[in-house]
């Protein structure tokens, strides 16, 4: 398994942007998949946005589309979320997560997950 420490979230006011963090110990990180989940309060675990190991295919909710975009550096065994024209409906913990193998949108076929990180979105 992959040790991931998520950074980058806080307090924003509709309209604004953010942009996450996401580190990935270990020297394997090429190997994995990684993804974006969130978790608002009294709600279920949804998908967010996931990339590929090569970086080649990304895949985002319909709700984030056009407004979120996944990347990562190999270099700095790091992905990123940027995300613009947030809305308080993106309040939520925001967790990184990992997959040996495929992207997918699953939770429960990521490996690792980290601690999360605080979104708000005050309107």
């Amino acid at each position: 398994q992959v040790q991931l420490v998520e950074s980058g979230g806080g307090l924003v006011q509709a309209g604004g942007s953010l942009r996450l963090s996401c580190a990935a110990s270990g020297r394997t990180f090429s190997t994995y998949a990684m993804a974006w989940f969130r978790q608002a309060p009294g709600k279920e675990r949804e998908f967010v946005a996931t990339i590929s190991r090569s970086s080649g295919n990304t895949y985002y909710a319909d709700s984030v589309k056009g407004r979120f975009t996944i990347s990562r550096d190999s270099a700095k065994n790091t992905v990123y979320l940027q995300m613009n024209s947030l809305k308080p409906e993106d309040t939520a913990v925001y967790y990184c997560a990992a997959r040996a193998g495929l992207y997918t949108t699953r939770a429960d076929l990521h490996d690792s997950w980290g601690q999360g990180t605080q979104v708000t979105v005050s309107s």
